[in-house]
């Protein structure tokens, strides 16, 4: 279910993704949304270049989405298109990834019968494995992983349920409460919390538009949505035009690179597919900002 609110030129956009509608809260994902599309009036232009971020949850299921689709997909892997690299630290050892079809009210079995299960993908930072249906396992000599699905032979067999969690590892883990400043543009206590911890960087509510440009390195531009706010001695000081970004995924979440997470995900609807992200707020120690939206 998505909250939308527009007021003026600005927007203001709420998720949710549950297995029942008695869980979604309409009147709650409104009210939020409304209050982004609020806090959003009046923004300034900055200029581009690399900013410390705080992601919201929207904007962090984007780069779940990309790299499933691209990294931890066992036909790009096959083909020596993905990142991946099994045994490797690409990532920062706060970073843990699983594909949890059972998490949720999945099928205990892929579209060819095998039975499915968690699959960790990265462990503290550690790359261990991708997806594999039983064409791509058995390319790679190691099984499928029951990501059989519609589509597989032309897209590959990717994660449908990826979620990021909290590992305690060099990152700070959010706690604390809603930070002052502009009113509406922070969601939650976990985003405020890793927002408390900024001396100047950029909040970003969501991700849009974005295109790969780089398969290998997984490198993505695309646009900044639903609400920007410069964040200053950590608080959310005024609203921001939308940026273009350019960016490796991978490197962003790369050793070091992770400076906290949130204590509380939420699992956000995939915007084509029918799957589903799980995530926390995120703070990231550098994003790529390369122009405004128009270019």
């Amino acid at each position: 279910m998505d909250g939308i609110a527009r007021t003026g030129g600005t927007d203001g956009v709420a998720r949710q993704c549950a297995d029942r509608l008695a869980d979604l809260d309409g009147g709650a994902l409104g009210a939020r949304a409304a209050a982004k599309a609020r806090a959003a009036a009046d923004p300034v232009e900055l200029p581009p270049g690399r900013y410390e971020v705080v992601l919201e949850p929207a904007a962090v299921a984007d780069l779940l989405q990309n790299l499933a689709w691209y990294g931890f997909n066992g036909k790009r892997y096959a083909e020596r298109q993905s990142f991946a690299e099994p045994g490797a630290a690409q990532f920062d050892p706060a970073v843990t990834l699983v594909d949890d079809p059972l998490h949720a009210s999945g099928l205990p079995y892929d579209l060819e019968g095998t039975p499915r299960r968690a699959l960790p993908l990265v462990e503290a930072g550690t790359t261990r494995a991708v997806a594999h249906d039983r064409r791509s396992g058995a390319e790679a000599g190691t099984g499928s992983t029951g990501h059989g699905m519609v589509g597989a032979s032309t897209f590959g067999p990717l994660p449908r349920n990826l979620r990021l969690l909290a590992t305690g590892g060099t990152a700070e883990v959010a706690t604390g409460q809603v930070s002052a400043g502009v009113s509406g543009a922070v969601a939650g206590p976990d985003a405020a919390a890793l927002v408390a911890g900024m001396e100047r960087g950029l909040l970003v509510s969501d991700f849009w538009y974005t295109r790969v440009l780089d398969p290998k390195q997984l490198v993505v531009t695309g646009l900044t949505r639903n609400g920007v706010w410069l964040v200053e001695d950590g608080v959310p000081t005024r609203a921001v035009r939308d940026f273009r970004f350019t960016e490796s995924y991978p490197r962003a979440l790369g050793p070091g690179r992770v400076l906290g997470l949130g204590r509380a995900p939420v699992r956000q609807p995939d915007r084509v597919d029918g799957f589903w992200w799980e995530a926390p707020a995120l703070r990231l120690a550098s994003w790529n900002f390369t122009g405004g939206a128009s270019g």
